[in-house]
């Protein structure tokens, strides 16, 4: 149930209500962020958790707004200044705690907002952009693939480990599938979905593959260290909020990247 009701949100927010989107993925990120303090407290690190998740909201909200609607402060400029601005604030934000810790305090603050706003931030960049529900779902698309492909080939073949420390389930035969899927699928949404040639999909797919598994393994770490098995049990069944967000976060970098350079 919990599964049906994101998929519908996504789908009907991106198919029919871009700001809906963009406000769901602030959103999510905020949570994320909640959820990220809570996981890095447990070593003892201390995140400026208030400023970041309004920093986050204010920064994909405003992101979009600037981009859709041609706004006299370009887009970039305001993610920019609003990633500065979030970094310093989160760092006066500790100061009244004393020296102690201040170090670690600061460093979570700053892993956060490098983590979740600055990555968060090129999907409502992506949305704002030509066909930007197309590329989202060409996006979306990729990932799933690669997430499906590489648990499908790996279940079925997987026999030699790729990353034992972190994640004993993942193999490079599944890495393959992820690879090889996530190529199909790209392929498919660049003909049929943003008029493309079939090797731009090929090439996204490919990249977003890689970025996903890293991401994926990224919050695997973050997990591992904090001892955590899910980052919490706000989405029922699913875990926490970026233990769906770890694959599609990492990799939304560089689908922008992909799609601005071939599109």
């Amino acid at each position: 149930m919990t599964g049906v009701v994101l998929v519908v949100i996504v789908v009907g927010t991106v198919l029919w209500w871009h700001w809906g989107f963009v406000i769901f993925v602030a959103l999510a990120l905020s949570i994320g962020a909640v959820e990220l303090h809570r996981a890095m407290g447990r070593l003892g690190m201390h995140s400026a958790v208030v400023p970041i998740v309004v920093g986050t909201v204010l920064m994909l909200l405003g992101a979009f707004a600037a981009a859709a609607y041609d706004l006299p402060i370009g887009a970039n400029t305001l993610l920019v200044a609003g990633l500065g601005l979030t970094s310093a604030v989160s760092m006066l934000w500790r100061l009244p705690g004393g020296p102690k810790g201040f170090v670690a305090d600061a460093a979570a603050s700053l892993f956060t907002i490098a983590y979740l706003p600055l990555m968060g931030c090129f999907i409502p960049l992506m949305m704002a952009d030509t066909l930007g529900d197309r590329r989202i779902i060409a996006w979306m698309l990729c990932v799933i693939a690669s997430d499906t492909g590489g648990y499908t080939v790996g279940v079925l073949l997987g026999r030699h480990p790729m990353a034992p420390r972190i994640s004993p389930k993942k193999s490079w035969e599944g890495m393959a599938g992820s690879v090889v899927t996530a190529m199909l699928v790209g392929a498919g949404c660049a003909v049929w979905g943003l008029g493309a040639p079939a090797w731009v999909g090929v090439l996204l797919g490919g990249v977003l593959s890689v970025a996903a598994t890293c991401g994926d393994l990224v919050e695997s770490m973050i997990k591992r260290d904090a001892g955590l098995k899910d980052m919490s049990h706000f989405l029922p069944g699913h875990g926490g909020v970026m233990d769906r967000l770890d694959s599609m976060l990492l990799s939304a970098p560089f689908a922008w990247a992909v799609l601005s350079l071939c599109l």
